[in-house]
């Protein structure tokens, strides 16, 4: 029997099974940043911590971590994971409870935060250590306390309404300005999109072959194909716009 000639999987489809070099480097990372757990500080309790190190965590992400030895604290005996914010160095102390003070690295519930106040790694729901504005040079910006909590405007601009009881820090996730310098060298950025597992450099789908990309082939450079398709695409043929309601320009 003849050997058959066996395709290969394009692009689009070698991208979503996640293989290297698609693949975060995540065994990089140092461990979880989150707040510490309800139920190892009482509610009531105010500590202390003391930054006793700054770094660098790979794995994709920009800003830099620290290291807070937490006082007083007996469940928690070794180095814990924090995000600082901008302006803190190596020996301050932070403090986390609801005699804190409202000072850029502390951390205290929303319903403690007075309105205008720039808050980051906020808690989606109480305990959940933070979920919100975490990446560097971000925070959100406590604008009102209602009756059925408070609310918040977002980095994207979004406002949402939170639970009181949300832990967040005070002042600006640390790293702002990062991405405004200048690649300058091709190697910078490429060394830059393997961190976060993405593939570079991205070639257009219309000047690749056509067993590369569904738009690829032909004479001349064209999508020769409607470029709408349906959500229940199989992998390889979804691409373009993904089930579109509308293309074109906005008519005025």
């Amino acid at each position: 029997m003849g050997c058959q000639n066996m395709g290969r999987h394009i692009l689009q489809q070698r991208a979503g099974r996640g293989n290297f070099p698609y693949r975060v480097p995540s065994h990089k990372r140092m461990g979880a940043v989150q707040y510490l757990p309800l139920g190892l500080v009482a509610i009531d309790k105010t500590i202390s911590g003391k930054i006793v190190e700054l770094c660098h965590e790979g794995g994709g992400r920009g800003c830099p971590l620290a290291k807070v030895r937490w006082e007083d604290t007996p469940g928690i005996s070794k180095k814990e994971l924090y995000l600082p914010a901008e302006g803190l160095f190596v020996g301050d102390t932070i403090h986390l409870g609801p005699k804190a003070e409202v000072k850029i690295g502390n951390i205290k519930t929303l319903e403690e935060i007075p309105d205008g106040s720039l808050v980051f790694n906020l808690e989606g729901r109480p305990g959940d250590g933070g979920k919100f504005a975490r990446a560097s040079g971000l925070s959100a910006t406590v604008l009102e306390h209602v009756e059925k909590g408070v609310i918040v405007s977002l980095p994207s601009g979004k406002k949402h309404l939170l639970h009181p009881t949300c832990r967040a820090t005070i002042g600006v996730v640390a790293g702002g300005g990062r991405t405004e310098k200048p690649f300058v060298k091709a190697g910078n950025h490429y060394y830059y999109v393997r961190a976060k597992g993405r593939k570079w450099p991205r070639s257009r789908g219309v000047v690749m072959n056509c067993n590369s990309h569904p738009y690829g082939g032909g004479a001349h450079c064209g999508v020769h194909m409607p470029k709408c398709v349906s959500r229940n695409a199989p992998p390889g043929r979804k691409v373009g716009l993904i089930a579109a309601r509308r293309t074109g320009l906005r008519k005025k």
